[in-house]
């Protein structure tokens, strides 16, 4: 068989690569003509004003680009939208679900995965998934230990952080054993939200991490036989502390705005999120004082990505995309982690962008309580989507009875 000379050779694949980009120019081209005038119901979380408010310019930017109609459904947890894809595909309703795009991680993309509920692979085909960074955020492409294969798009950042008084508390704990000797020492003034909220689940998992010698096993579905000597230390943790919580750690605040709520009402030193920007967002909305900052563990804290997914019943699936492409945006994204709008970081490699979109990034402020990337420490790994069901039963069984 003859063989083809090198620059021949060249020229071929450059022309194959030129007509496959041709191809998936024309394939998007065919998708936004589609979009024009499709609604998408957007289910995502409404527990914060500057989300909602975020969420709505969305709405206005897809509307004004491409004609596609963004309706917030407002839930309180992702996974009533989840247990309404389950119902209604039982019930034999194929098509024309009621949720179109899903705000989502974890356990609930791990159920709707495993079920096989999911529209896709969908994600690694948008325009703009090129710009993610998913060398420097591997998280990007795995969600709770589970690979995405593209069945969710990446949408945010996040990272467990602590909120302080600095007025108060001028050195916080960097550690869940200095946290304790400070619990104990300052009865009343730390809490955390009652699980199966987010952050207080959250909260659960970043002790488990921090008190348990071995995490390997974490990494894996939870083991009935083992789990209960595995968290052991994590129990025994809550038990010297929670006597020491705010109402003596027989009433917790219902999600983590409540919690925001304490802090700013006086009640606690403390607070918790998984927004590294998200301290300097309620001070410039005067829902936080002006003396709040943010520190981490120096060990490291949780850190992962939050995603939209398209379900499989979707009668919107193309204008689902559509949205999922433009909240990757370097105009999306930079509106997103403005401190000022919401402050979620970025998914997207700024070296990847051209000048004018990474200059929307450089321009943004810091925020006054926000650390800089470097000082929010090591990341570390979630557990297995199977510990989030386990440790919320079991936090409810010993705590609330």
């Amino acid at each position: 068989m003859r063989r083809i000379s090198t620059p021949v050779a060249y020229f071929v694949m450059l022309l194959l690569t030129i007509v496959s980009a041709s191809r998936t120019q024309a394939s998007w081209e065919e998708k936004l003509a589609a979009a024009d005038g499709q609604t998408v119901r957007f289910n995502a979380w409404a527990g914060s004003p500057a989300i909602n408010g975020y969420i709505a310019w969305v709405g206005d930017e897809v509307h004004s680009r491409y004609g596609v109609t963004l309706d917030h459904v407002k839930i309180t947890d992702a996974s009533e939208a989840v247990a309404r894809i389950v119902a209604e595909r039982a019930a034999g309703r194929e098509t024309n679900g009621s949720v179109d795009l899903l705000w989502i991680n974890g356990e609930n993309f791990h159920a709707l995965k495993r079920a096989e509920l999911l529209h896709g692979p969908f994600a690694f085909e948008l325009p703009n998934f090129r710009l993610v960074d998913t060398d420097g955020k591997p998280t990007t492409l795995i969600d709770f230990t589970v690979p995405t294969d593209g069945y969710e798009s990446p949408w945010g950042m996040a990272q467990f952080v602590l909120l302080y008084d600095s007025a108060a508390l001028p050195e916080p704990p960097r550690s869940t054993s200095a946290l304790g000797d400070w619990i104990a020492a300052n009865p009343g003034r730390f809490t955390h939200p009652a699980p199966p909220d987010f952050i207080g689940t959250t909260f659960l998992k970043q002790l488990l991490l921090d008190t348990t010698p071995d995490r390997a096993p974490l990494g894996g579905p939870v083991d009935e036989a083992t789990a209960a000597d595995l968290t052991a230390p994590l129990w025994a943790w809550l038990d010297e502390a929670s006597p020491h919580f705010w109402r003596r750690g027989r009433a917790f605040p219902s999600d983590g705005q409540a919690l925001h709520q304490l802090l700013d009402d006086g009640e606690v030193t403390m607070s918790l999120s998984f927004n590294p920007g998200e301290a300097s967002q309620l001070i410039a909305a005067g829902r936080l004082p002006e003396t709040v900052r943010t520190t981490t563990f120096a060990a490291g804290t949780i850190g992962n990505t939050h995603f939209v997914a398209i379900p499989a019943s979707s009668s919107s699936k193309v204008g689902a995309e559509i949205v999922a492409n433009f909240l990757l945006s370097p105009v999306a994204q930079a509106r997103k982690q403005d401190p000022r709008i919401w402050g979620d970081p970025t998914v997207l490699d700024l070296d990847r962008l051209d000048a004018a979109d990474r200059a929307l990034f450089e321009a943004l402020p810091l925020g006054v309580a926000t650390l800089p990337p470097a000082a929010l420490g090591p990341t570390l790994a979630e557990p297995h989507p199977s510990w989030v069901d386990w440790l919320e039963r079991e936090w409810q069984r010993r705590v609330q009875g």
